[in-house]
């Protein structure tokens, strides 16, 4: 089993329309854009790892077979985002005619939303230009940073987070072909931990794997550099109940034994807040000032003073019942 030189997340990315896991409505939509040979420009709106660009891969497969190449051109606008990369690569390959006549091409922009508006703004332009030989399908995790004249010339598809049953059942497809033994718990952690993006998934049990055949719950947490839901209870609770000292003993652990950022540690909190056997008032509360603690790292504050100081409203709200 070589798990070092070939990455899973390409091993085990579907190559037709057909194999693609959770998006069954637009997988059909497409299929039918496919069969007609003809389609609007498309953006591919959702969070990661939910199958927008194997989609786009696999309908420009199933268009042009061994002769993809000629029709497709791939661009990732994170790297290129500028209006260069515009009025260069995308004009240029836009404007040549297709060696197959009366077949129309596709620029595949990944990551859209990583664009400039300058650069939206000639892409705008290039869209209607060419608009009787090339279309554009365009991903994005955040529609809204498309602009709305680019929004307007496309047909938007929104991805959904594939459900737990469909993850489970790619995990053991991938399990039985790896010869991996997975236990139920690990099963779990996995689920938790990619929180529905089937490429993070893949490319933790791969990790997972390089140590052995048998994955455990532990080793999974550990690759993924998360704490276990119980942990982040502990913590929440200790701090609920107003023993400071012991919550930020817990904090301690997520940050010196787990390595977690203070970002990574207030997802979980916001996650397991929502799930705490406490009155809805309280986990407003909780939530609220999860909010506010959030905000000020992302500013820039302290991650550590912010966090302590979080749990230290935690444990204030004690009193103030």
């Amino acid at each position: 089993m070589d798990i070092i030189d070939t990455s899973w997340a390409e091993k085990y990315r579907p190559q037709a329309l057909d194999e693609v896991i959770g998006q069954g409505a637009i997988v059909a939509k497409l299929k039918d854009f496919v069969k007609a040979r003809n389609f609007p420009n498309m953006i591919f709106a959702g969070p990661a790892g939910v199958g927008k660009t194997t989609c786009a891969m696999a309908m420009a497969r199933e268009l042009y077979g061994k002769r993809i190449n000629e029709s497709f051109l791939e661009l990732n606008a994170s790297d290129s985002r500028g209006i260069d990369v515009v009025r260069g690569k995308v004009k240029e390959f836009a404007r040549t005619i297709s060696m197959d006549s009366g077949t129309i091409k596709i620029v595949f922009l990944d990551e859209a939303d990583a664009l400039t508006a300058e650069a939206q703004h000639a892409l705008r332009r290039t869209m209607e230009k060419y608009s009787a030989t090339t279309r554009f399908i365009m991903s994005a995790n955040y529609s809204s940073k498309i602009i709305d004249p680019i929004q307007s010339r496309c047909v938007v598809f929104r991805f959904k987070p594939l459900k737990e049953e469909e993850m489970v059942s790619y995990i053991k497809r991938v399990a039985e072909k790896e010869g991996l033994d997975i236990s139920n718990k690990a099963t779990e952690a996995l689920l938790y931990v990619s929180e529905g993006d089937l490429r993070r998934l893949t490319n933790t049990l791969q990790s997972a794997a390089v140590s052995g055949n048998k994955i455990e719950e532990s080793a999974v947490y550990d690759i993924a550099a998360r704490a276990r839901p119980k942990e982040i209870v502990a913590m929440l609770r200790y701090a609920l109940s107003g023993d400071f000292e012991k919550a930020r003993n817990e904090l301690n652990t997520l940050v010196l034994v787990y390595g977690m950022s203070g970002e990574d540690i207030l997802v979980q909190c916001y996650r397991e807040a929502l799930n705490l056997d406490i009155e809805d008032r309280m986990k407003l509360k909780l939530i609220s000032s999860i909010g506010e603690c959030n905000f000020r790292i992302v500013e820039g504050a302290n991650d550590r003073i912010q966090l302590e100081a979080m749990l230290a409203n935690f444990a204030l709200l004690k009193d103030s019942k």
